[in-house]
């Protein structure tokens, strides 16, 4: 069987289902192809802080109705040094702006609908997926379903699959250059349906390690625990975790925390990566697959967002204006952005967590650029600018 599109775009998460439905509002057409289940994508359990230029793109997309609706406005957040709380005013510091908090399930779930609403072609459980002459003009994905080799031909395929994902695989090794840094700790998260314990988020720092407050909504909260990568979930009763969040909080807080059963339980390592470049013929890698960051500075899904807004336009462009600019430029243009987040999610993890292995400079060195943070307005501006998105 032989299927035939323009765009061909591996990975049905919320790069490429935003992408899909960008592309289909200007009449061009694509193909979704994901390894796993519609029910699987919306049950991973993922960030919920956006960006303004995230939420913008979304409102373009025409699925911004209920992230405005549900989501919650935050124009600042907290960070607890040791039990002293200080407020980061994000609002003040970028002429308004502010950051949304809202699942990143159920701004999934509003992409699906989208897509179902529109009719588009999302194919779900692909197996063996393989991306073919790359570098013609006249690439091809094969997939296969049950025992039938499916073949699509395309103009471009955008490899949005994430880190573990065939699409970078699909670059050679002699021309893909991989940057990573692994930190020796993960998060410890936990989901309960329990009213959030402060109305903007709370960024610990502690001797006994990092913590992290966080939700979903006014009902459901999301709270993390800096532990040992040799920790496991089943390690952690949900006593304990709530206990040792406690102890990491500062008291008026800790005394405010509201605890519960947890729905969800997980812990997730911490990782810096970027491949260069994110072009390779005619294939455009997004998000996951081609960088991740810790998720300290919630740049993760706000970063493949700026991707997408490249590709988009880029696409846009080269089929309504015939101008190719955008695809030539995108590697060059989306990296420029990428590193910056990594600049910035790799400093807020270096501020904020415990290290195994530091020494006492480094914790002096530490302390020095927590209290410089709070007595330069350029430093706090210069946070918040990053935190609630630098432009694309």
């Amino acid at each position: 069987m032989s299927l035939k599109t323009k765009v061909g775009i591996i990975g049905g998460g919320p790069s490429g289902l935003m992408l899909s439905q960008l592309l289909d509002l200007r009449g061009i057409d694509n193909i979704v192809l994901e390894k796993h289940s519609r029910e699987y994508v919306l049950g991973r359990i993922r960030a919920g802080v956006l960006e303004h230029g995230f939420a913008e793109l979304m409102r373009e997309a025409q699925c911004g109705e209920r992230m405005d609706a549900e989501g919650e406005i935050h124009e600042g957040f907290y960070i607890a040094d040791n039990g002293k709380m200080q407020r980061v005013d994000l609002a003040g510091h970028t002429g308004g702006n502010s950051v949304v908090v809202y699942g990143q399930t159920e701004l999934t779930r509003d992409l699906y609908d989208a897509r179902e609403k529109m009719g588009g072609n999302v194919i779900h459980n692909v197996e063996d997926v393989k991306l073919n002459d790359l570098k013609s003009d006249a690439p091809y994905i094969t997939y296969r379903d049950g025992d039938e080799i499916i073949r699509i031909d395309c103009d471009y395929v955008i490899g949005a699959d994430g880190f573990h994902g065939v699409s970078r695989k699909s670059i050679p090794a002699d021309v893909l250059q991989e940057y990573e840094k692994v930190y020796p700790f993960g998060w410890l998260g936990v989901l309960s349906r329990t009213k959030p314990v402060s109305p903007e988020l709370v960024y610990a720092k502690n001797d006994r390690g990092f913590a992290l407050c966080s939700m979903r909504s006014q009902v459901l909260s999301r709270y993390y625990i800096q532990v040992p990568l040799t920790d496991t979930v089943e390690d952690w009763s949900d006593d304990a975790f709530w206990d040792e969040l406690k102890a990491r909080l500062p008291q008026d807080v800790a005394d405010a925390l509201e605890t519960g059963p947890s729905i969800e339980k997980s812990i997730a390592p911490l990782r810096s990566f970027v491949a260069e470049p994110m072009r390779y013929g005619n294939l455009f890698l997004a998000g996951d697959a081609a960088h991740i960051v810790p998720p300290t500075g919630a740049r993760g899904l706000n970063s493949a967002a700026s991707d997408i807004y490249y590709l988009y336009h880029a696409m846009v462009d080269h089929y309504e204006n015939s101008d190719d600019t955008g695809l030539e430029n995108y590697s060059e243009k989306a990296l420029a952005r990428i590193w910056k987040a990594q600049r910035f999610s790799w400093w807020m993890t270096s501020l904020l967590h415990t290290f195994p292995e530091s020494i006492s400079y480094d914790s002096k060195l530490q302390k020095t650029d927590m209290e410089y943070l709070f007595s330069s307005e350029a430093a706090l501006t210069s946070l918040a600018e990053n935190y609630v998105g630098l432009p694309f």
